[in-house]
């Protein structure tokens, strides 16, 4: 098999690039890439489509427009033609671990002599791509490697190829591909822009899109993939809002899942695929997002965990601080490393990291945290949830680690007074910022500093 070879180099439960199946192209015509690698090593992989498979080759330099350079080009692997698509991540250990950009793509033909010889050489070539047109020769010297060679001809040019920066397929650049930014889609567009949400602080409809545009790269991991509920306010009241758990309505940016309740009743549930999803979802006037804390595809295995500490609104906020202290300090005796973030109301939130677990060991571990916690200061906190109970005391939530329980995510706006946002913070952040203090009108000027929860998921 040509893609043997391809397919023991690469572990598919890890990276996404696609699995090595042969197959012929249905056109008639001989397809080619070119797919720029930011690996270990930076360097271009020239592949042109011959039998059903990529006859692929490492250019370190890339292809040159000028007919005096001489590039060396290495012959690996075959790829399938499906790979012609592919374009992101390939995670750290696995073979070619870096980034991959779609630079060009287009048809190839042989010239002069039409039989193409791959093993001994030459190789001929027209490539009819958006960037690369015109006459090009590999010619072998030494086992695999070859030299890329352009030919005189009219499309010769004094063009460096680092001019282009962008893909020809989304229009990202190898950093936005390498943070999974997705372009956005423009046909979004907006009804009733200037619709007031936030009376008091005059905040339209507009103004959320924008955040929530402005907000994407660093809110997007924590949607991607899961299962969400949203806070929708259709009509810009503020006190008349719902909680929008089930899909119902279909959009190319969405996800949808299929879920059983205790009476064996089917749901649809709804994930956002991408910054366009999330864009989609306020347009529908969707503006608090809720999550789940697990991924739609690993519903059982939980990876994050969440404290809510909500006070008694007798309490100080100096209390409160102290208690989110007196809980960091049995995470870190327990080497939980832990994130704090702004509710964006009266108290803050906990996140944890978890590596695979179970639904049932999440909820044990997160209620025998609570229940420590009380039983170290009875006076000060409470695992009841009637608010009758929580008498001076704040009620430490760890019910948001159910199957099925949501958590306001990461940098969700809250429907609140104040347009306040649910911010990641950094622990030396703790005694300067308050739990509602981060809003819609403020927070640019903390997205350009350091992203205080940028290792939560490695």
């Amino acid at each position: 098999m040509k893609l043997t070879k391809y397919n023991k180099k690469r572990d598919f439960n890890k990276t996404k690039e696609p699995k090595g199946i042969e197959k012929k192209s249905k056109s008639k015509n001989l397809s080619f890439v070119i797919q720029h690698h930011l690996a270990r090593k930076d360097h271009y992989d020239l592949r042109l489509e011959y039998k059903g498979v990529y006859i692929s080759f490492a250019v370190p330099k890339g292809p040159s427009f000028k007919t005096t350079d001489k590039r060396l080009a290495v012959r690996v692997e075959d790829h399938p033609l499906s790979y012609g698509n592919f374009e992101g991540t390939i995670p750290k250990g696995e073979y070619g671990a870096g980034t991959v950009m779609l630079f060009d793509k287009g048809t190839w033909q042989p010239y002069k002599d039409k039989k193409v010889d791959f093993t001994n050489g030459p190789v001929k070539f027209s490539l009819n791509g958006k960037r690369f047109k015109g006459k090009w020769a590999l010619i072998k010297f030494k086992d695999d490697n070859w030299l890329l060679i352009k030919e005189k001809d009219e499309f010769v040019k004094n063009t460096n190829i680092n001019k282009f920066k962008t893909s020809i397929k989304t229009g990202r650049t190898i950093k936005e591909i390498e943070k999974n930014i997705t372009p956005l889609d423009n046909s979004i567009k907006l009804t009733n822009p200037q619709k007031i949400i936030f009376k008091k602080e005059k905040i339209t409809k507009e103004d959320i899109f924008n955040y929530y545009k402005l907000i994407g790269d660093r809110m997007m991991p924590f949607l991607d993939n899961r299962l969400i509920s949203t806070v929708r306010c259709p009509n810009g009241n503020l006190s008349n809002t719902f909680f929008m758990k089930h899909l119902n309505s279909e959009s190319p940016y969405l996800g949808k899942k299929l879920l059983k309740n205790k009476d064996e009743e089917k749901s649809e549930y709804y994930y956002i695929k991408d910054i366009n999803g999330l864009l989609s979802e306020v347009q529908m006037n969707s503006f608090e997002y809720h999550i789940w804390g697990s991924k739609q595809n690993k519903l059982k295995s939980p990876d994050i965990l969440v404290f809510d500490l909500d006070p008694d609104e007798k309490l100080s906020l100096e209390s409160v601080r102290n208690g989110v202290k007196d809980l960091k300090k049995i995470l870190d005796n327990l080497n939980l490393k832990s994130y704090l973030k702004t509710s964006g109301g009266k108290g803050y939130h906990i996140y944890i990291p978890l590596k695979s677990t179970s639904w049932k060991k999440c909820e044990q571990i997160a209620e025998n945290i609570s229940s420590l916690m009380v039983l170290n200061h009875p006076d000060k906190y409470t695992t009841n949830m009637r608010k009758e109970k929580r008498n001076k005391k704040i009620f430490i939530d760890y019910f948001r680690n159910k199957e099925g329980a949501t958590s306001v995510a990461p940098y969700s706006l809250r429907l609140k007074e104040g347009a306040t946002i649910s911010c990641p913070i950094k622990w030396s952040e703790l005694e300067t910022i308050k739990p509602n203090s981060i809003t819609i009108k403020n927070i640019k000027d903390r997205l350009k500093k350091k992203n205080p929860w940028e290792d939560f998921f490695c």
